[in-house]
Order: C-alpha cells, then sequence, then structure tokens
C-alpha cells in the first residue's frame, strides 16, 4: 500500500477494477480546503485516458509491471506465439491485445507488459514502424505519379496497405504500427 506523496509519473495503480499508469501529476494545496493531488492516468489495457484527484493521504493499491522483450515466433489456432530473448520461455498471447497482428513478422520484437504478481501479460508494444517486402500489387503507370493517389500492395505477411503508385512488387515498405499506413520506400 501506498498513498498520495508516492505517486509519481509512470507508477501503475489499481484504480476502479482495471490497472492504470500515472501520466501526470500534480501537488495542488488551494488557499482554501485540503491538498489533493490532481492526476491523469492511463489505462494500460485499452490505453483511455481518465482525470482523477486524489485527496492527500489517500492510499493507493500499487501494482508492480515488468517490461519484457519477447521475439514474435508463429500464429496458429491458439493465438500469437512469442519467445523470451533472456530465458527463451514461450507465451501464446490472444490476437485481441495486439492492434494490427497483421503486420508482425517472424522474428520482430515487442515490449509485453506483465503484471508481476500474477504474471500475465497486460499490454503488447509493437515497434513503431516495420519493414517489409511487398509481394503483389497493380504496376503503376507511367507519369501517373503527379498526383497524391494510392493503391492497395500485399506485403509478406497478407496485409493489405495503401501504398503510392510508384511502388512495385519486391520493395521493402516501411509501415507506422499505430495506423498501418504506408511511411517511405527503403532501399535495399
Amino acid at each position: 500500500m501506498a498513498d498520495t506523496s508516492d505517486i509519481r509519473k509512470g507508477l501503475c495503480i489499481d484504480y476502479n477494477n482495471g490497472i492504470y499508469a500515472v501520466v501526470e501529476f500534480q501537488h495542488v494545496k488551494p488557499g482554501k480546503g485540503a491538498a489533493f493531488v490532481r492526476t491523469k492516468l492511463k489505462n494500460v489495457t485499452d490505453g483511455r485516458v481518465i482525470e482523477n484527484n486524489f485527496p492527500s493521504g489517500h492510499k493507493l493499491d500499487v501494482v508492480r509491471v515488468e517490461r519484457q522483450r519477447f521475439q514474435f515466433l508463429y500464429p496458429d489456432e491458439t493465438g500469437y506465439n512469442f519467445m523470451n530473448n533472456e530465458s527463451f520461455e514461450q507465451v501464446t498471447i490472444n490476437g485481441d491485445m495486439l492492434e494490427r497482428p497483421e503486420l508482425l513478422k517472424e522474428g520482430t520484437e515487442v515490449d509485453i507488459l506483465f503484471h508481476a504478481e500474477k504474471e500475465i501479460p497486460l499490454t503488447i508494444e509493437m515497434p513503431q514502424y516495420v519493414i517489409l517486402k511487398v509481394t503483389y500489387t497493380e504496376p503503376g503507370l507511367k507519369g501517373d505519379t503527379a498526383t497524391n493517389t494510392y493503391k492497395p500492395a500485399t506485403v509478406e505477411t497478407n496485409a493489405e496497405v495503401k501504398v503510392p503508385l510508384f511502388i512495385n512488387e519486391g520493395d521493402l515498405i516501411k509501415i507506422d504500427t499505430s495506423t498501418g499506413a504506408y511511411m517511405e520506400r527503403v532501399k535495399q
């Protein structure tokens, strides 16, 4: 158990039947009334941000979390399989926990946030960008690059991404994992 004097950025607490990380906090001592701590809390499982004021001295349930580096191995009918880079233990993650599982390529490294006491995965953080090879796309017409038009392309993980007309089969492209959008062509 901790109280409001222990609040710091990044602290994870059990609040309203969820695990929240402190994003911002400010100790406030108004001219009238009791002191309190104004906080912004981010739900670690769904990313929702809420604001809450805790009265000074309020007791908090601190949750210990661990961030571990895992490597994506393969998908199967039970979920997505990852391997810890240090202990080589494997864990299967449900596809609902991943934002864009179609962008996962074998060998991609992700950070998994675990509840330390219960040893259950809370969130999975994919790398900001992935580089994938285009396996299929329609050829672009010469001189058609003046406009900002996009065409569908299939990448090596079978995900479909909208790419500019100058992208051809065999090109490597950089994709933003948060939006699934094409960023740039990568030189080979």
